[in-house]
């Protein structure tokens, strides 16, 4: 399944490198069930590499099972990830990373990690686009692109904080994930 995922993304151009297309690695890709449904998302390492390995290793370690999606603006994008307090002040264990920049737009379905004003504080938390983002191109690192699952994220609860919010019931990474 996870082979068939990747060569499906691949096929519609949503795994693609600086200058050319790359076959996706089953080890990047994550697959999220939610209250709502499955999220398989392609992970980008090619733009991201400490970005994507912290993912990883915190889906390995069960990080972000039970996560809430804790702020999802319409329109906008969902936020996830806090693993540790569940109400988006929270992160892991792990020093925060440094930003990995590119020139990715972020689209509907790319995934980006979450920071506070400094550029180089994200940690542990992502978001999903719902919707084209201009000014977040170049400020934020892409991890990611969602490859299915697109209708699950559009029926997550909406707020700001969310109200009894949707969460991650489990995130596992390629071979792991069932």
């Amino acid at each position: 399944m996870i082979r068939l995922l990747a060569a499906a993304a691949l096929a519609a151009g949503l795994v693609t490198g600086s200058a050319a297309a790359q076959p996706a690695d089953p080890q990047n890709i994550v697959q999220i069930d939610t209250t709502k449904g499955r999220i398989t998302v392609a992970l980008r390492p090619d733009l991201a590499p400490r970005h994507v390995e912290r993912i990883k290793a915190l889906a390995n370690e069960k990080f972000y099972d039970n996560a809430p999606f804790h702020r999802v603006i319409e329109g906008f994008m969902a936020q996830t990830g806090d693993g540790a307090r569940g109400d988006g002040t929270g992160k892991s264990k792990y020093p925060d990373l440094p930003a990995e920049f590119s020139d990715v737009p972020f689209r509907r379905g790319v995934v980006g990690m979450a920071r506070a004003a400094n550029p180089n504080s994200a940690n542990s938390q992502f978001f999903i686009m719902f919707a084209d983002a201009p000014h977040l191109d170049g400020q934020y690192t892409v991890v990611g692109q969602v490859i299915s699952g697109m209708d699950v994220v559009d029926k997550l609860k909406r707020g700001e904080p969310v109200r009894d919010p949707d969460r991650i019931l489990q995130m596992r990474v390629g071979a792991a994930a069932r």
